[in-house]
């Protein structure tokens, strides 16, 4: 795989780099995305699992679909990309790292900043009341554990279909994307709004533009560099030549 030489120069003398991860850096870790033919959604209707009226309709399910998903995330382990994004945020001045990722493993990896657009899979919060809950959640019977302070349903902290993104996560992404001398996308079919705008808006403010796909996407045409890789192959060596052109190594 070969670096382009002129994004290597472009980096090294970057004050400021934003990157957007996707799903497809999470798979690299074993967690499916949620376009493979035998991930995690295959066999069912997203609708019915990720969003308030599936909640609302059959929250027992929707608390178990969950609670599996989560025991996935917790086996799962950060891969080389996880590790190089992680060193990319000491590598610059000014490093945003935006991820649509709700698994948290580039909190694992060592990432300090991360926007999380779509929230996590981590915490929970009341349905009704909003308010964070911090209780037990692997309850006997299979039971949806219940708000302390107004006794309504605990679901996860995650952004499902249908609900608008947290608008101080989101505020913060663009800003990053307008600001940005490079912006990275990595991972990501470059399909889901507004995350999808966010190269966009880079590229419209004068930012180079990087994507770390192995796919072609609907932002391929748009980009000023395409490495067709993974990115636990393309960003190991993105840092470790930016690295070398700085004499860090």
């Amino acid at each position: 795989m070969e670096i382009p030489d002129d994004l290597i120069d472009a980096l090294t003398c970057a004050n400021f780099v934003a990157a957007l991860t996707g799903a497809g850096v999470s798979a690299e870790s074993g967690i499916k995305t949620f376009r493979d033919p035998d991930g995690l959604w295959a066999k069912f209707n997203p609708m019915e699992l990720a969003s308030i009226d599936g909640f609302l309709s059959n929250p027992q399910r929707v608390w178990d679909w969950y609670q599996y998903r989560r025991e996935v995330i917790n086996n799962a382990k950060p891969n080389p990309g996880h590790y190089a994004l992680a060193e990319m945020e000491k590598l610059f001045p000014q490093f945003t790292l935006i991820t649509q990722n709700v698994d948290r493993l580039h909190q694992k990896a060592g990432s300090k900043k991360v926007i999380e657009l779509h929230g996590n899979i981590i915490e929970n919060h009341c349905f009704q009341c909003k308010r964070p809950f911090e209780g037990e959640t692997a309850l006997p019977d299979g039971e949806i554990p219940k708000c302390p302070s107004c006794g309504g349903l605990i679901r996860p902290s995650v952004v499902w279909f249908g609900e608008l993104l947290p608008f101080d996560a989101l505020t913060e992404a663009e800003q990053s994307a307008t600001e940005c001398n490079v912006f990275f996308s990595i991972g990501t079919s470059a399909e889901v709004y507004p995350a999808a705008n966010l190269p966009l808006i880079a590229k419209r403010s004068g930012a180079l533009v990087v994507e770390v796909n192995p796919n072609y996407t609907a932002l391929t045409p748009y980009v000023d560099f395409k490495i067709s890789e993974t990115s636990a192959v393309a960003l190991p060596a993105i840092v470790e030549e930016v690295k070398r052109k700085k004499g860090l190594l």
